[in-house]
């Protein structure tokens, strides 16, 4: 390889980068931009001298070769605000209605930023596609012309690819997304069947290893709070908390149904009291529930854990924040985000390739509060 460092300061070109390398012009143009029938000796040789050189591809150039943006649709889609009392329908268009136009604090987007899961999607998608010079475009589909605007987005080819958070099991969006046969991947199983890539957690496992810590501490008057049972990860979750309990001689459990809410779960834990001021244990179906509960809990006199232990799930940000701090099962949320990236460019580099689902294990990170 030849040094064809320029000398007059002028950005360095693809004509410099062949010379570096000795090879033609139209080789170093199609190892710049993908092209798979290029020996890997050749290719390698061409990125030595693109390194040297200093080239940087011209992307808008580039794009008109490749029909690639190098950018992707993070999308978090679900419901929205909810319709006044007596009214229907979904989420306005902003700027036609109050609190969708002004972002209000029941809002959508406010929801899905208080959430430390939404955060910790968004690092492990963003360390994983930054290195490899792709970047995410932050999307909310929570009404009917969101998801629109989110399917007319990818058509139009604005995006190379969708990675999509659902947070409703009635959402629609996945299976228009797979219809339109547009590269996408999901987090989390669909609630309806989809021809749809997606990563998911072993929810049911991760219960089953709350349970078994709870029994093994010696709890024996052990409640619930589930989340939304009519999204599969917490209808997940409190079948393998009930699962495991009735295989340990436990055949009924209390349940109180929450909303992934630190609010939700601090009004679940009120009424697990009142009907059942007994209990010893509590296994919470993620941790902003759990912290709710210890934040109840604390209120009505009792202490964490030696009158009631308490197991989140998640190991979010919050579990270790909590005092005391979470018992909780890991989902590594990080980990799972980076796949679901992974997942999508490999399908745009292979458009034919089926639809897969990658299944990562949970574990329990044992702390103060059981």
């Amino acid at each position: 390889m030849t040094d064809a460092l320029r000398s007059d300061g002028a950005a360095p070109t693809l004509e410099d980068v062949a010379r570096a390398a000795g090879v033609s012009r139209a080789t170093v143009s199609r190892v710049v931009n993908g092209v798979r029938n290029v020996d890997p000796a050749i290719q390698e040789t061409v990125r030595q001298a693109v390194s040297v050189t200093g080239y940087r591809p011209n992307r808008a150039a580039r794009s008109l070769v490749t029909r690639r943006t190098d950018a992707v649709a993070l999308v978090v889609s679900g419901t929205g605000v909810e319709p006044a009392a007596g009214g229907g329908g979904e989420a306005e268009r902003p700027g036609e209605g109050d609190a969708a136009g002004r972002g209000g604090e029941g809002s959508f987007t406010a929801r899905v930023f208080a959430d430390p899961f939404f955060g910790r999607v968004v690092t492990g998608v963003v360390d994983y596609l930054r290195p490899r010079g792709i970047h995410p475009v932050l999307m909310f589909a929570e009404a009917s012309w969101a998801r629109d605007d989110v399917v007319s987005y990818l058509r139009q080819g604005s995006a190379d690819g969708a990675l999509i958070v659902s947070t409703h099991a009635e959402d629609p969006l996945p299976a228009l997304v797979a219809e339109a046969g547009l590269p996408a991947v999901l987090y989390a199983r669909p609630a309806r069947p989809a021809r749809i890539s997606y990563v998911d957690l072993a929810h049911r496992d991760g219960a089953r290893l709350a349970a078994e810590h709870l029994l093994a501490r010696g709890c024996r008057r052990i409640a619930t709070i589930s989340g939304p049972l009519d999204i599969p990860a917490g209808a997940d979750r409190l079948a393998g908390f009930q699962e495991t309990m009735a295989r340990h001689g436990h055949p009924y459990i209390p349940v109180a149904e929450g909303g992934f809410t630190q609010e939700s779960g601090e009004a679940a834990m009120e009424r697990l009291l009142a009907a059942h001021p007994g209990l010893d244990g509590v296994f919470a179906g993620n941790d902003l529930m759990a912290t709710g509960a210890c934040h109840v809990l604390r209120e009505h006199g009792r202490r964490v854990p030696e009158d009631v232990a308490v197991v989140g799930f998640d190991d979010s940000g919050v579990a270790a924040a909590c005092r005391p701090p979470l018992t909780t099962v890991r989902q590594p949320v990080e980990d799972m985000a980076a796949e679901m990236a992974r997942l999508l460019l490999d399908r745009l580099a292979e458009p034919e390739r089926p639809a897969t689902s990658v299944i990562f294990e949970p574990a329990l990170v044992v702390r103060a509060s059981a």
